[in-house]
């Protein structure tokens, strides 16, 4: 059963916490960083991408870059941006995009179910992603930023929450600039706090939204500091990482889709008419195309969308990997058509978040950077949990959830 423990956090007082909290450390790039972070002292930037603050030669994964991040995490906590609670608690973290607004509980995720199973993951990781995180977890000695899980929702526990919040005013209430509002509460009675973890004892598994990275190197952390303890009980905070879970019923999945430098040397003529060998494919005009259902796809090619449905008996339904959209695209069409074969490392294919509109699917062709566009039917929640349950791994880039969380609401030191 699962772990949710409660801790000491480290927040930024009111007056500061919408300059302080920032987007996670892997949504944007060193130059955005910078851009996003100019003139504000307070950005959890200036630890999570540290870099900002060197010069713009330097590599971001040398040394002192982290010693970067170590050096302004304490400068943060000697100014008084991050002030530890005086006792172990936990905290609601609510975010409103769209008029939805979701509610996941903060609190510790043991390290432990990480390691065997409790924790489940849908994607693989990086071995170097990894790394970097777990070297600025090191030295950092902290989990700056939340991972995001997801749970079978418990009526009891929605209950807790939504009477909280109904009573209470959060601690931080802001709207962000990219519009999305961001609400925190500090739950301080004890008898919650204890009911709480009751009850989240009985949740058999949670599952990784976002943040596979994030997750496998605080784990990581976590479990070298135990072995390298020869007084290990147990009960040291090293033995839990920092996390928001979000009942599965609450949280949606959008699109993420797909951009191709070329053809593989065909025309578009030839390359539509290998389509319709496994797709039912129909012209739809110069209006921007939205897949309407699984296994439809929206493709833009040469300033026309077109409305592209799997036949039947290309694909098995049956299979958890198989029945995914991004399964039957990438073997249909990039593989077999298209001869990308490793989404991971081929340098003719992009990757682009739904949030971004499929207008920028049509600003990547028209530009002449791309030569085709896949617009896909977003995965569902049960999908993702289907595969997690399975042990399977769905492909790269599949899962794209929103609103991100803001990192720096809260921070989780390691001792």
């Amino acid at each position: 059963m699962a772990i949710l423990k409660p801790f000491k956090g480290l927040r930024p007082p009111v007056a500061i916490a919408k300059e302080l909290a920032s987007r996670p450390y892997d949504v944007l790039n060193s130059d955005e960083a910078r851009e996003e972070a100019k003139g504000n002292q307070y950005s959890l930037l200036h630890i999570i991408k540290p870099e900002i603050d060197l010069p713009a030669s330097v590599d971001i994964h040398s040394q002192p870059v982290y010693d970067k991040a170590r050096e302004n995490f304490e400068l943060f906590k000697g100014k008084g941006w991050l002030i530890p609670d005086a006792k172990d608690l936990l905290y609601i973290y609510a975010q409103t995009m769209n008029g939805k607004t979701q509610y996941g509980l903060v609190g510790c995720a043991g390290v432990a179910d990480y390691l065997n199973g409790i924790i489940k993951k849908h994607e693989l990781t990086r071995k170097d992603k990894e790394e970097d995180r777990m070297k600025h977890v090191r030295i950092t000695n902290a989990n700056m930023e939340p991972v995001f899980f997801t749970y079978p929702a418990v009526a009891a526990i929605d209950e807790i929450v939504a009477n909280f919040v109904k009573i209470h005013k959060p601690e931080y209430d802001f709207i962000a600039d990219d519009g999305v509002g961001h609400h925190f509460w500090v739950i301080n009675e004890q008898e919650i706090i204890s009911k709480l973890v009751e009850l989240f004892a009985l949740v058999p598994f949670t599952y990784v939204a976002d943040g596979h990275h994030r997750t496998a190197a605080a784990a990581l952390v976590g479990n070298e500091k135990k072995l390298n303890n020869p007084g290990h009980n147990g009960t040291e905070e090293y033995n839990f990482f920092l996390a928001v879970h979000f009942p599965d019923n609450q949280l949606s999945i959008i699109d993420y889709n797909r951009v191709v430098k070329d053809l593989n040397g065909l025309s578009d003529e030839d390359f539509l008419k290998k389509l319709e060998a496994v797709f039912t494919i129909e012209k739809k005009g110069t209006e921007i195309y939205k897949p309407v259902a699984l296994h439809n796809f929206g493709l833009y090619l040469a300033g026309t969308w077109y409305s592209m449905t799997a036949k039947g008996g290309t694909f098995n339904d049956a299979d958890p990997i198989g029945v995914l959209d991004v399964t039957i695209l990438s073997r249909l069409v990039l593989d077999n058509i298209l001869g990308i074969t490793d989404l991971r490392t081929s340098t003719r294919i992009d990757f682009i978040g739904g949030i971004r509109g499929l207008g920028e699917l049509e600003r990547r062709v028209d530009g002449g950077e791309m030569k085709a566009a896949f617009a896909l039917y977003p995965v569902s929640m049960k999908q993702l949990i289907d595969i997690a349950d399975s042990g399977n791994i769905m492909p790269p880039k599949t899962t794209w959830f929103e609103p991100k969380l803001r990192s720096g609401l809260v921070v989780h030191e390691l001792d």
